[in-house]
């Protein structure tokens, strides 16, 4: 009678285990991947990027530059209005920056002098 406990406990640990793995693919299969400016990539034009587009939390934006000209900060509403990056804020340098989305408003700019200010930053709103 043992036997058939643990055999049942092994089969219902495995059916709980595979349940896990379908949930989290699951998940990861309803993120969608999104290049940050379409085929210009991370540019001065990105504002108008997300125009028309639905977004959700978990969702990656992918941004595609130059590092050596550019880079990406992911800012709050006051700093990306402003233009300023606040200090010690992370700044993503390698011209191909994957950033997954938080439910709510996202705010990016470039902190590099004037980008900013050029229209290089970009505000998505993920549900």
């Amino acid at each position: 009678m043992a036997v058939g406990r643990g055999s049942a406990n092994k089969a219902m640990a495995l059916a709980l285990i595979l349940g896990c793995i379908l949930l989290l693919h699951c998940e990861i299969a309803e993120s969608a991947v999104y290049t940050v400016g379409g085929n210009n990539g991370w540019s001065f034009s990105a504002a108008s990027w997300p125009k028309g587009k639905t977004f959700k939390a978990g969702d990656v934006l992918v941004f595609k530059y130059n590092p050596s000209v550019h880079d990406v900060v992911p800012v709050n509403g006051a700093a990306y209005k402003g233009c300023k990056a606040p200090g010690g804020a992370k700044a993503y340098k390698s011209g191909n920056d994957r950033i997954t989305l938080a439910r709510g408003r996202n705010f990016f700019i470039c902190s590099n002098a004037g980008h900013c200010q050029s229209g290089m930053k970009v505000a998505v709103t993920a549900t």
